[in-house]
């Protein structure tokens, strides 16, 4: 099984740079970061975890910028999105971005997606929060076809364009996996049907997850890789996941400031 942290990148932590290298050093084998673009300041949707919106929500760096940052200070750490907020991002860009990655790092970016929650966020980039699972599929299908065709075209309900050539093309072959995150039915079909990899929340979703994890990968004929998002620095939780089948583990990192993080790391290297 693999080791890595899922944690919030903000401008109030750690710098990715010095992350990346604090990572490396300690024998981990990912970093995976949130995106929000912005946070309406006239909140209406709630917070899925409960209670006031954590202020680490307001003040997320860009996802790509940061894990190339890193990607400059490291070798082998896998690089990925925790997650991708698809629905607020042109296809074509995204596909240009997350290739630049791959290319920059040697290989190593992963694509997180997810379709989010904070619908008034959704709304300011012109997402209509009640087709936003079938706007996730179709962009995420558009980037494949970008990424693996020389004239690549799409013609769908959401994204449509007419062959055009984009480049870099990604290092990995075919592409950069892409984890579908979230942890209900909806999400397991998506990963089942255009998924590289599940990303569930550690702790969410019903039934236990060993469970849902064989039931995914017998809708997908395939054995599809499941990395576990946000998991407490407990042993028992990683045996756990261990004994479910999961391939990688990503504990929850809190957003502290750089000395701060150095202590929480050293205490998340000794489950490793």
């Amino acid at each position: 099984m693999r080791f890595g942290v899922s944690t919030f990148m903000t401008d109030e932590g750690i710098g990715p740079a010095a992350l990346g290298r604090a990572l490396e050093e300690r024998g981990f084998g990912s970093l995976f970061v949130t995106e929000h673009t912005h946070i309406p300041v006239k909140r209406e949707t709630e917070y899925p975890g409960g209670g006031d919106l954590p202020r680490i929500y307001y003040r997320t760096l860009d996802p790509f910028v940061a894990l190339s940052a890193a990607a400059a200070v490291t070798a082998r750490l896998r690089l990925g999105t925790g997650i991708a907020l698809v629905v607020q991002r042109d296809p074509i860009t995204l596909a240009k971005e997350v290739a630049s990655l791959d290319l920059v790092s040697g290989g190593r970016a992963a694509l997180g997606v997810g379709a989010g929650w904070n619908r008034e966020e959704m709304r300011n980039h012109g997402t209509d929060p009640a087709t936003r699972m079938r706007l996730m599929r179709e962009r995420v299908l558009a980037v494949k076809e970008l990424w693996t065709r020389e004239r690549a075209e799409f013609h769908g309900e959401f994204v449509d364009f007419d062959p055009v050539f984009s480049y870099p093309k990604p290092v990995q072959d075919p592409h950069p996996p892409v984890l579908v995150g979230g942890s209900g039915p909806r999400a397991l079909d998506q990963a089942a049907e255009y998924g590289d990899g599940w990303m569930p929340i550690y702790g969410r979703g019903d039934g236990g997850l060993a469970a849902r994890i064989a039931d995914l990968r017998e809708r997908a004929g395939r054995r599809v890789a499941v990395t576990v998002f946000a998991v407490p620095a407990r042993p028992e939780a990683v045996a756990e996941l261990e004994a479910a089948g999961a391939d990688e583990v990503l504990f929850n990192l809190r957003t502290e400031p750089r000395d701060g993080t150095l202590r929480d790391l050293d205490r998340l290297a000794a489950l490793l």
